[in-house]
Order: C-alpha cells, then sequence, then structure tokens
C-alpha cells in the first residue's frame, strides 16, 4: 500500500495536470484565433444563425426542429465544457496548496 506522502504527491501531479490545461486553454482563448473562430464564430454568429432558423418557415417541420434544438444544446455545452475546465483547475490549485500543508504536517510530525 502506498504510504500518505506517495499519495499526496500522487495527488499533485494530478492536480498540476489539470492546471496545464487550463492554462493551455486560457492561452488558446488569448489567440485571436479563437475569438474570429469560437468566441464570434460559433458562441456569437452561429448560435444566433441556429435561433433564427427556428422561426424560418422552411424549417418549421419537427424533425428540423429537434435538429435545430440539438445544436442549441450542443453549443451551449462546449461552452460549459470550457467553463468546467476553468472551474476544475481553480480547484485543483488550491488543492496543491491543501497538499503541500498536508505534506508539511507529516514531515513536521516524523
Amino acid at each position: 500500500m502506498k504510504s500518505e506522502m506517495e499519495q499526496i504527491e500522487i495527488s499533485i501531479e494530478q492536480a498540476k495536470e489539470k492546471i496545464a490545461k487550463t492554462e493551455a486553454l486560457g492561452r488558446l482563448m488569448e489567440s485571436q484565433d479563437w475569438k474570429d473562430v469560437i468566441e464570434d464564430g460559433y458562441f456569437v454568429q452561429e448560435a444566433s444563425n441556429v435561433v433564427l432558423l427556428k422561426a424560418t418557415p422552411g424549417f418549421a417541420e419537427e424533425d428540423k426542429q429537434k435538429q435545430l434544438n440539438r445544436q442549441i444544446i450542443a453549443i451551449g455545452a462546449f461552452r460549459q465544457y470550457l467553463s468546467s475546465i476553468f472551474q476544475i483547475g481553480g480547484m485543483a490549485q488550491k488543492s496543491i496548496e491543501e497538499y503541500e500543508q498536508m505534506k508539511t504536517e507529516i514531515l513536521d510530525g516524523e
């Protein structure tokens, strides 16, 4: 069985991986390409187009409305996924601080 210290080290490494993913997403989101393609192109223009299509007579059929609803849900789900990466990264940062404190307490107790 792994010692408590080994488990803490593993947890710290896992948290660092989550933080690295958060930082990578942050770098991506700062680029103009991201803003053009994802922020403006997908979250604004595409979302608006899909919503407007819902009121278009040519898309009044039930199957077309369901497809548009799925597209709207997909846009929201993708945005939520991105948001969750930042939330997880923030929690991982806090957990590293807690793990480091636990390591200090273990070392002080030895």
